[in-house]
């Protein structure tokens, strides 16, 4: 899993030295794969089809790219295309999942094209700040309840909303596993019960809040896949593939 994660990171740090305007969302996911492919993994996401027990809006049809590239009001899931070209101003959100001899690595980064808005850099900076604030408390013996209580907390006091229907999960040899980690404390029983999990030492984690401007709803697009804002405001979206050590949390997905 730590080489996973690290040809994860390896594939980010392309993806950033690239983005620009004028560059398409096909363009980058094409060079994820020549990544991948260099170091004998594979794409997580290229003909994935979430598990039925999802919360979300379930697609009909498996995934059809290697990586889920998403523009501005597109939280998760964007499909990568030719014609769709980025432009200065637009923040794009990179999700990239690598399969190596097995394990999985999963990191997603939101990522500034050309100069932003004042609302653009001040949702990254408060969904990235969240990001870590998860990290840290995902310690050997906390619960998830406590790392969802420190997204929950960043987001909040920057006046921004969580997307509720999207959570972090655990990671392995597949790319959806227990226990789930929501971005906010659950209110229903049986989702707090469950989120009263203690971490142990060998529990892989992905923690990703997924953070909106304007609202916590959201809409799937026709193509069955595209998670956008339902009122169309700004999102982002932050994700670390983090290892529950003795010494606490280790972060894979990072050079």
């Amino acid at each position: 899993m730590r080489e996973a994660g690290r040809i994860v990171a390896l594939v980010h740090a392309r993806l950033q030295e690239t983005i620009a305007p004028g560059v398409s969302t096909w363009e980058l996911d094409a060079l994820a794969a020549q990544v991948m492919a260099e170091r004998d993994a594979e794409s997580a996401f290229l003909g994935y089809v979430p598990p039925a027990s999802s919360d979300a809006a379930q697609p009909a049809k498996a995934y059809p790219a290697h990586t889920c590239v998403s523009i501005n009001e597109e939280l998760v899931h964007g499909i990568p295309c030719k014609q769709r070209k980025l432009r200065d101003g637009d923040i794009v959100s990179v999700d990239v999942g690598v399969r190596y001899q097995g394990y999985i690595g999963d990191s997603a980064w939101t990522y500034a094209v050309g100069a932003i808005s004042p609302q653009a850099a001040h949702l990254m900076a408060v969904t990235h700040a969240s990001l870590y604030a998860a990290i840290e408390a995902a310690q050997p013996g906390n619960r998830i309840l406590d790392v969802s209580r420190a997204v929950q907390k960043e987001v909040e006091g920057g006046r921004l909303h969580v997307a509720y229907q999207y959570t972090g999960h655990g990671v392995g040899q597949a790319m959806h596993e227990p226990p789930q980690v929501p971005n906010y404390v659950p209110k229903d029983l049986e989702t707090r019960r469950a989120a009263r999990r203690k971490m142990q030492p060998g529990l892989v984690l992905a923690l990703e809040p997924m953070v909106q401007v304007g609202t916590e709803e959201t809409e799937t697009l026709g193509d069955e896949w595209t998670v956008i804002s339902a009122d169309g405001s700004l999102t982002a979206h932050f994700e670390h593939t983090v290892a529950i050590t003795e010494t606490g949390p280790q972060i894979l997905t990072q050079l």
